[in-house]
């Protein structure tokens, strides 16, 4: 499982690396670079999942287990 995932802000596209919880969604992360606060897209549980490069684990471990994701998200 891949913990650390790079989220790319969809207003100024800045970038930044950032370790998931393995026991919680982050549905609220807030750019440090325009301070926009970003929530996750309709049909996403968090922020990582739609502005990351690596989804949240409980989307890894779904898609790993062959698992449908929607009904293992966070």
């Amino acid at each position: 499982m891949i913990l650390e995932s790079t989220i790319t802000c969809p207003h100024c596209a800045h970038k930044t690396k950032e370790t998931m919880p393995t026991d919680a969604c982050l549905f609220f992360f807030e750019c440090s670079a325009c301070k926009t606060m970003l929530k996750p897209k309709q049909g996403d549980c968090c922020v990582f999942c739609s502005y990351g490069d690596v989804p949240c684990p409980s989307i890894q471990d779904a898609r790993d287990s062959g698992q449908s994701q929607s009904s293992h998200c966070c």
